[in-house]
C-alpha cells in the first residue's frame, strides 16, 4: 500500500499505525506547498483532487481519504498488531475518539493556531474557546494509560496532534498534568520513535527546501 504523507502532518499518525503493524508500505511524500509528489513530482491532486494528506491507496489500488477512516482501515488490515477495537462499545469508544480527536482538536484547536496568516485575535477566540477540550482530554486520561484499555490507533492520532504543542508557546503541556505524562509515555513507543525521528528529518528538509525556493 501506498501512504502520501507530509512530515509531522496529520498522517504521520498513519505511519505509527504502520510501524506498529510492522506492515509493508511505501511512503509517498507530499510537498504542503505545492502539491507535488516528491518521489516523481507528480501533482498529487490527481490522486486526491484536496490535496490533503493522509492519503492510502491499499493493495487493490483503492485510494482512501480522511484521518480516521485510514487508520481503521489500517487497524482492521492487521488485527495481529491490535491497535483495532472489539466489536460493540469498544469500537464505538474508538470511532468517538477518532472523531473527537479530528473535529475538537485537531480542526477545533490547532489548525488555527498553526496558521501563520490567522489573526492574532482569531487565535485568541480559538484558544478562549476550546481550552476545554485539553482540559476534557486531561480528565479522562487521569488513572489511565492510554484512550482505550490498549494502545490504538487514537492514540497514534491523539499524539501526532499534541505534538503540534512544542510550536505553539501557548498550550504548554505541563497545565495538563495528564496529558504531559501521556505524551512522555507514548514517546517510549519504539513506532513512535521511528515515526517521529523520520518525519522531524524530512520537515527540516523541506523548510530547506522551501527557504530556497
Amino acid at each position: 500500500m501506498d501512504l502520501y504523507f507530509s512530515p509531522l502532518a496529520c498522517s504521520m499518525a498513519t505511519r505509527i499505525a504502520l510501524y506498529e503493524a510492522n506492515a509493508d508500505a511505501s511512503f509517498l511524500e507530499v510537498d504542503p506547498k505545492n502539491k507535488r509528489v516528491l518521489q516523481d513530482n507528480s501533482d498529487f491532486r490527481a490522486i486526491n483532487p484536496l490535496g490533503l494528506v493522509p492519503t492510502l491507496r491499499t493493495d487493490d489500488g483503492v485510494v482512501l481519504t480522511e484521518n480516521a477512516a485510514i487508520l481503521q482501515y489500517v487497524a482492521e488490515r492487521f488485527p495481529d498488531a491490535q491497535i483495532a477495537a472489539k466489536p460493540g462499545m469498544e469500537r464505538s469508544r474508538l470511532q468517538q475518539w477518532l472523531c473527537f480527536i479530528g473535529t475538537e482538536l485537531h480542526k477545533g484547536l490547532f489548525v488555527t493556531l498553526l496558521d501563520p496568516t490567522a489573526p492574532s485575535e482569531a487565535k485568541a477566540y480559538v484558544l478562549q474557546k476550546n481550552l476545554s477540550r485539553l482540559d476534557y482530554v486531561n480528565g479522562h486520561l487521569e488513572g489511565r494509560r492510554f484512550l482505550l484499555d490498549h494502545f490504538s490507533v487514537a492514540d497514534a492520532y491523539l499524539f501526532t496532534v499534541l505534538n503540534w504543542t512544542q510550536a505553539i508557546p501557548a498550550l504548554d503541556l505541563s497545565k495538563w498534568p495528564a496529558i504531559a505524562a501521556y505524551v512522555q509515555r507514548i514517546k517510549l513507543r519504539p513506532s513512535v520513535q521511528k515515526a517521529a525521528a523520520e518525519e522531524f528529518t524530512l520537515y527540516k528538509a523541506e523548510l530547506a527546501r522551501h527557504k530556497a525556493a
